[in-house]
């Protein structure tokens, strides 16, 4: 896990001194040292900052090079290394380190850019070819790591943050479309456009895709290699065979996800996902002991502190516990803006962000994390409607009893005729579903009318490209939902020199769960059906069986009413009236706080647009 920046140009416009600018800026990701190299002719400038993790020698440093030709700069981890270490020496390769990120550049010799398709991981890297003067460069199948670009002309510049960009002289300037998008409902990406991002001409490389960068002709290909069909999926399995194939493949993404030169842990929220992770672990001989880390917020209602004590003291975990406050988010505002780059949902990214900190003061390096499995296995009642829409079409709604069995289970949704209608013509519902967000972004009373009228022009509201629960599992997990996630994870650890590993992403196991019709993810009223059914008996009954599922959720809208938030609060606003993104009249209004997973937020969104302007 480290920071990259990298510069590669037609004609020497950059000199060696941007990219230790660059990599000046992501000194938080580099707490071990950082690193530049360019070539002879000064077409390629590269720099690396390290985080050790795998391999703590210096023959483990980057950029790396190998065989005369190749140069590499890498962040993240391969997780299945050394078994491809071992294929790769069968072919006749030789290695003089123990890291990952030599295993990748010899993978890159051996399999060329299909190299990407052989690896268990996260990552983002850069691979300049001294032989061809080509960059290569790919982003793991999730988009677990960054990568954001500029190009211009024969110039192309890259980095694990923005920030890294703008210290080489590339100008800010905020998108003010997708910033409409944000503070009418509340999008931090263009589900239709994944290279956007929320500033002009600079982009992020998308997840599962590679690149191919000649400075000569100035030309950038950039192509996707893999994906998922959610539509293909595996009618004849039973029940035992894929519990049974589920828990391997979970069992050994966990093992996999553990091998590690530094010290590891677990983030523990006390629910079903971080909790089997952390059960995984303990069950595991490769880590027989570790620390978990939890947030909590006394007198909350949704604190799920109970939950994630029951989990350490049932498996003899060391518990550290974190209690974060509004006067945390006051504190850490700016810093946590300056780390995300990008607007930001709902203050759980501060409750993140304080947990990591914790692992730091405790000198963990590597946390093990459940994220990924709600948007893959149906984790939200609101998946309720696309199995129930799903069982409509298929004549079995009612015979099926799951409107009874949810509903018995504490479900609040309901389904109707519009639910109908939707079931019976999908595109239809999706037109009005686009109109409908447009015509409340258009209402929107506090908006500046110059401005909804600029950046209304071309909306971006998209609707899942599938039919069924499968295909709205796809849409969150692959183009829009778990992005955002990913990208809060990414910047919280790293802020603090920690990462985060997310055993729930291994592509194996998702293109297994993907494979598996709807009723292994909601059966019997039960959303993740299949997870909970590896993990029974295992952990304790009230978290295995628990009925009361909620994302991970702060007092927010009890901190929203803090005397300092709220003037923070009208400051953005006024920030936003001056940039006439806001009429003058919102000034006058009070804050209505909102709670983390509330619609409408817009107090909080104002609060966090105004902070990359």
């Amino acid at each position: 896990m480290c920071g990259i920046a990298g510069i590669i140009q037609s004609s020497q416009v950059f000199q060696p001194e941007q990219v230790r600018k660059m990599l000046a800026t992501l000194s938080h990701r580099s707490p071990n040292g950082q690193n530049c190299w360019n070539n002879a002719d000064g077409s390629a400038l590269l720099g690396h900052g390290r985080l050790s993790v795998i391999d703590l020698s210096p023959a483990a440093a980057q950029p790396m090079h190998y065989l005369e030709r190749y140069s590499i700069i890498h962040n993240g981890e391969i997780y299945n290394y050394i078994e491809l270490r071992k294929e790769l020496e069968k072919q006749g390769y030789s290695f003089s380190s123990q890291s990952d990120t030599e295993v990748i550049i010899a993978a890159y010799d051996h399999w060329e850019d299909e190299c990407v398709e052989q690896f268990d991981g996260m990552f983002a890297f850069a691979i300049w070819d001294e032989k061809e003067k080509e960059l290569f460069a790919a982003r793991d199948r999730f988009g677990e790591k960054p990568f954001y670009y500029y190009k211009h002309n024969g110039q192309f510049l890259f980095a694990s943050e923005m920030k890294a960009l703008w210290a080489a002289g590339i100008e800010k300037t905020t998108n003010l479309q997708l910033l409409f998008n944000y503070i009418t409902i509340g999008y931090v990406n263009n589900p239709e456009r994944p290279e956007e991002t929320f500033f002009e001409n600079i982009f992020k490389l998308p997840a599962a895709s590679r690149l191919y960068f000649t400075p000569a002709s100035g030309e950038l290909f950039i192509e996707k290699y893999w994906d998922i069909d959610p539509g293909n999926q595996n009618t004849t399995i039973t029940d035992e065979d894929a519990v049974e194939q589920f828990n391997e493949l979970l069992s050994i993404s966990v093992k996999r996800r553990l091998r590690s030169d530094v010290s590891l842990g677990t983030s523990l929220s006390g629910g079903l996902d971080s909790s089997t992770i952390a059960y995984l672990i303990a069950q595991s001989s490769v880590q027989p002991s570790f620390a978990a880390f939890t947030a909590s917020f006394p007198g909350f209602a949704k604190d799920e502190l109970s939950f994630s004590k029951a989990v350490t003291d049932q498996l003899h975990l060391t518990h550290h516990i974190i209690t974060v406050s509004a006067e945390d988010l006051v504190s850490n505002w700016d810093k946590l803006c300056y780390h995300q780059e990008e607007p930001i949902g709902s203050a759980s990214v501060m409750a993140q962000y304080r947990v990591f900190e914790l692992a730091k003061q405790k000198a963990i390096t590597v946390l093990l994390d459940g994220q990924g499995a709600d948007e893959s296995l149906a984790g939200y009642h609101k998946y309720y409607k696309w199995y129930w829409q799903e069982l409509f079409l298929k004549r079995k709604l009612n015979r099926s009893g799951e409107l009874q069995a949810a509903k018995n289970l504490g479900a609040e949704e309901n389904f109707g005729i519009k639910n109908i209608i939707a079931s019976l013509f999908p595109d239809l519902a999706m037109v009005i579903l686009e109109r409908r967000y447009l015509v409340h972004a258009l209402r929107h009373e506090d908006l500046h009318r110059d401005f909804v009228r600029l950046q209304s022009r071309e909306a971006y509201y998209s609707a899942p490209p599938h039919d069924g629960l499968n295909g709205r599992l796809y849409f969150n997990t692959f183009m829009h939902g778990l992005e955002e996630l990913l990208r809060y994870a990414d910047r919280n650890s790293m802020a603090h020199g920690r990462e985060v590993r997310l055993p729930f992403l291994s592509h194996e196991l998702a293109s297994f769960i993907f494979s598996l019709p709807s009723n292994f993810k909601i059966r019997n009223g039960w959303t993740k059906w299949i997870l909970r059914k590896s993990i029974d008996k295992k952990l304790p009954d009230r978290i295995t069986w628990r009925k009361d599922k909620t994302g991970f959720e702060p007092p927010q809208q009890q901190w929203m009413l803090h005397p300092r938030l709220q003037e923070m609060i009208y400051e953005a606003k006024r920030k936003l009236v001056q940039e006439k993104i806001l009429r003058e009249n919102v000034l006058s209004k009070p804050v209505e706080p909102s709670g983390a997973h509330q619609a409408n937020a817009f107090d909080w969104r104002y609060l966090s647009a105004a902070s990359i302007l």
